[in-house]
C-alpha cells in the first residue's frame, strides 16, 4: 500500500467531529474521540433510524461489490470516502470472488490512513492502495488511481455515504460526472446518500446537531430521491433503481421501517 501525501500528513483535530469517526461510533467502533461520540449520540437521538441505516448501508456496499465482482466481472474498484476499516471492506468482498482484484481507497481523514496501512491488506494476487485526498480533488484522485488501476478497463466507482459532505455550492453532481467521464465504458457507479424526503423532520434535526459539531469542511446535506437519481445521469440504472437501502437486491428479507437513505447502482453504457 502506497501513500500519496499532499505535502505532509494533516494533523488530526480531535476537538471536532469527523465523518469517518462518527460513522465508526455509530457502528460501535472504538476509533473515535469524545467529539465524535457526542455528535453520533445526539444525531442518533434526533433520528433513531441513523444506526439501522448505517448498518444497512454497510450491507448494501457488500451486496453491490458482490454484484459487480460476480455478475459484472469488475476486477478493480475506486472507493472514495472509505472510512475507518471494518468488516467486509471493498477489497475483501471483491477478492473473495476475484483474488486478483485491485482497489484504491480514498479518504481525507489521516486516522483512516493509519488504519488502512495496517488493515487493508490485499491478497498476494491483487493490490490495494490508499490515497489521502478529498472527493473534490478529482484530477489528483484520478492521477494517483492510475498507479494501481487501469482506467481503460471497467472500474467500480464507490461513492457510498460520502456525497452528502459535498455542499451544492461545490457541485457534487459535476464531481460525480467528472469521475465517471474518466472511467471506461462498462464501469459502474455504486452510490448511497442520506435522504431529505424520508423522515424529513428527524433527518433535518440529526443533520443540524451533527453539523454544529463537525469540522467546517464536513457538514452534511441530505438530498431528495430526485437529487440522488441525478447522480446517475448518463448511466443505465440496474434494477430496482434508486431505492431505500434494504430494497436494493436484498439477500435476506428486511424488517419494517423506513431508513433515511437512498441507494443505487448504475452502469456506464458500452
Amino acid at each position: 500500500m502506497q501513500e500519496h501525501p499532499t505535502g505532509g500528513m494533516a494533523a488530526v483535530n480531535s476537538s471536532v467531529a469527523h465523518p469517518a469517526r462518527v460513522y465508526n461510533a455509530w457502528l460501535g467502533g472504538r476509533d473515535n474521540y469524545p467529539a465524535d461520540q457526542e455528535a453520533a449520540e445526539l444525531a442518533a437521538a434526533a433520528n433513531p433510524q441513523i444506526v439501522p441505516a448505517v448498518r444497512a448501508n454497510r450491507a448494501f456496499l457488500g451486496r453491490a461489490v458482490r454484484e459487480l465482482a460476480g455478475k459484472a466481472g469488475i476486477r478493480q474498484f475506486l472507493d472514495i470516502g472509505t472510512g475507518i476499516p471494518t468488516a467486509d471492506n471493498t477489497h475483501e468482498v471483491a477478492q473473495q470472488i476475484h483474488p486478483g482484484a485491485r482497489v484504491v481507497y480514498v479518504d481525507n481523514d489521516p486516522i483512516v490512513l493509519a488504519h488502512a496501512r495496517a488493515l487493508l491488506v490485499s491478497t498476494p494476487e491483487g493490490a490495494t492502495d490508499y490515497l489521502q485526498a478529498d472527493l473534490r480533488e478529482v484530477d489528483r484522485i484520478l492521477t494517483a488511481a492510475q498507479e494501481t488501476l487501469d482506467l481503460s478497463q471497467p472500474v467500480g466507482l464507490m461513492l457510498v455515504a460520502v456525497l452528502q459532505y459535498v455542499p451544492d455550492a461545490d457541485d457534487p453532481h459535476g464531481i460525480t460526472r467528472r469521475l465517471l467521464d474518466a472511467l471506461a465504458p462498462g464501469s459502474h457507479l455504486v452510490l448511497s446518500h442520506p435522504a431529505a424526503d424520508i423522515g424529513a423532520e428527524e433527518v433535518a434535526a440529526s443533520m443540524r446537531v451533527y453539523n454544529e459539531r463537525a469540522a467546517a469542511h464536513a457538514g452534511a446535506t441530505p438530498r431528495t430521491h430526485a437529487d440522488v437519481t441525478r447522480f446517475f445521469a448518463g448511466t443505465e440504472l440496474l434494477d430496482p433503481g434508486v431505492v431505500q437501502l434494504p430494497e436494493w437486491r436484498p439477500e435476506v428479507e428486511s424488517g419494517p421501517g423506513a431508513l433515511p437513505m437512498w441507494c443505487g447502482v448504475g452502469r456506464k453504457p458500452l
